[in-house]
């Protein structure tokens, strides 16, 4: 009769075993009511990785040595790859390096790994600055949204003495601006008040998307990640891909997808602080014809932006099956996330 357990009588060994089973039972019920699970989503270069080095920041989840190092290796790697991919760039772009700094780039080119305690090599910081101050360079810099470069080189580039110091080691802010690939599934467990948040980052590149299948038992909530400035700029992955047309087109598949019918939403729309910028020198009308805002008003395009993700997810009916929750960001400003993450955070908790 029904399958739960009936209790034994006369036998103390089964008494126990049955009172050790209820406690069991009851204990992974509990734990599992104190978890919530939440997937980060989005396109490849949205942010995701960076919204989680942010959550360890915010959760006091300290980076262990070897990853503070992994990081100082990395930010050398992000300035010389970075760098050339530029270079690579520049061809495509029909822009040429100036013949004084001709010499430069070959030994750009062939910059190394480095190995764990290994300085900068001090031999690179002249030549980086060279080329990264030479007109070419900085002509496709401002050209950045036709070939996907690395939005991470200014910040890096502006402090370079400090990084080929000997004595180097990363900062907060040096560790939230690299940049690695992400591949696979990444899980890092956040302890909350009264639950454990389970948030899991993975890759966003269309070769890493059916990985995502494998992380959609048992979701508490999605926050899905775009990036706002890529609203003129190609994908990483596919120069004739649109990034803010392949968010929308991920977007779209998320919010109507069997799995998550129930799943609540959170969409933030992230790099605010690009986009700003972006907006005063590159008209939203002409990658969007449909937008009817003002040319560089911010305002607008974020109105305008919100709206579209909001019909996309209101398509086919569902939108009173569950609550979408939106909210501009900057991932890289901790002091705004630690205030977007509480908010957020509160509305896992109350989450059925």
């Amino acid at each position: 009769m029904g399958a739960c357990l009936s209790s034994p009588e006369g036998d103390p060994e089964q008494i126990r075993r049955h009172k050790a089973a209820e406690k069991d039972l009851k204990e992974t019920k509990a734990k599992l009511e104190s978890q919530v699970k939440v997937l980060l989503l989005g396109s490849g270069d949205s942010g995701k990785s960076t919204i989680l080095k942010q959550m360890r920041l915010i959760h006091k989840v300290p980076f262990t040595p070897q990853e503070i190092e992994t990081y100082r290796q990395l930010v050398f790697n992000n300035i010389t790859h970075g760098l050339q991919i530029v270079l690579e760039a520049m061809e495509d772009l029909e822009l040429k390096v100036a013949e004084e700094n001709q010499a430069h780039v070959e030994m750009i080119l062939d910059a190394p790994d480095l190995a764990d305690g290994d300085p900068f090599p001090i031999r690179y910081k002249d030549p980086l600055q060279a080329l990264w101050k030479d007109p070419g360079v900085v002509r496709a810099i401002e050209r950045s949204n036709e070939a996907a470069l690395p939005e991470n080189l200014p910040y890096f580039f502006s402090d370079l003495s400090r990084l080929f110091d000997p004595a180097f080691q990363p900062k907060e802010q040096d560790i939230i601006r690299s940049r690695a690939r992400t591949t696979g599934i990444t899980e890092t467990v956040f302890n909350l008040r009264t639950h454990n948040m389970h948030m899991l980052d993975v890759g966003g590149q269309k070769s890493e998307r059916r990985k995502w299948i494998h992380c959609f038992q048992e979701v508490t909530s999605i926050l899905f990640l775009v990036s706002l400035s890529g609203y003129d700029q190609c994908l990483v992955e596919d120069k004739d891909a649109n990034q803010m047309q392949d968010a929308m087109t991920i977007w779209d598949s998320i919010c109507h997808s069997q799995w998550f019918k129930h799943t609540s939403i959170i969409l933030f729309l992230n790099k605010d602080d690009l986009f700003m910028e972006k907006i005063k020198h590159s008209n939203i009308k002409n990658t969007f014809p449909d937008y009817d805002g003002l040319p560089g008003d911010a305002a607008a395009g974020r109105d305008y932006f919100k709206r579209r993700f909001t019909r996309l997810s209101a398509k086919a009916n569902r939108i009173n099956e569950r609550e979408i929750y939106t909210h501009f960001t900057n991932a890289t400003d901790t002091a705004l996330l630690k205030v977007v993450m509480a908010a957020v955070e509160g509305k896992l908790i109350l989450l059925p």
